[in-house]
């Protein structure tokens, strides 16, 4: 039997509105949240902490996912990547100006794609759109 869990697509509008739903939900009854970092939501994903529990097998319900789809992508995803550039001290910025070139020519990843992208590689969960 799978745990069902759901992500109310109506709390995001953001990327920082997207961590901050993944913290109400996965990490519900923790004294601690994830940081702002796609491998800390894929840490998240493993089990171990927050609600999932060993890798047991999990439903994830997103609801709303298409209005997340366009809240989560292009436009925010080219802010984030602007954002980390501001900040060379913390982030490889050769990386970021990489990625960021690859969005602006249609061959990158959106951080709606890249979210998605992590859940999927996590054969004990299963994502439908609610």
């Amino acid at each position: 039997m799978r745990k069902k869990i759901t992500i109310h697509g109506a709390n995001i509008s953001s990327i920082a509105s997207f961590y901050d739903e993944i913290n109400r939900v996965f990490m519900a009854g923790e004294d601690w949240k994830i940081g702002h970092s796609l491998d800390a939501f894929n840490d998240l994903l493993y089990g171990g902490f927050g609600i999932i529990r060993a890798a047991e097998p999990v439903i994830l319900v997103w609801i709303n996912m298409e209005k997340n789809r366009d809240d989560l992508g292009y436009e925010a995803t080219i802010a984030w990547y602007r954002e980390k550039l501001e900040s060379p001290s913390r982030f490889n910025i050769k990386w970021v100006n990489e990625r960021l070139a690859a969005l602006e020519d249609g061959t990158g990843r959106t951080f709606f794609e890249m979210v998605t992208d992590i859940i999927s590689e996590h054969s004990n969960i299963v994502l439908k759109e609610g």
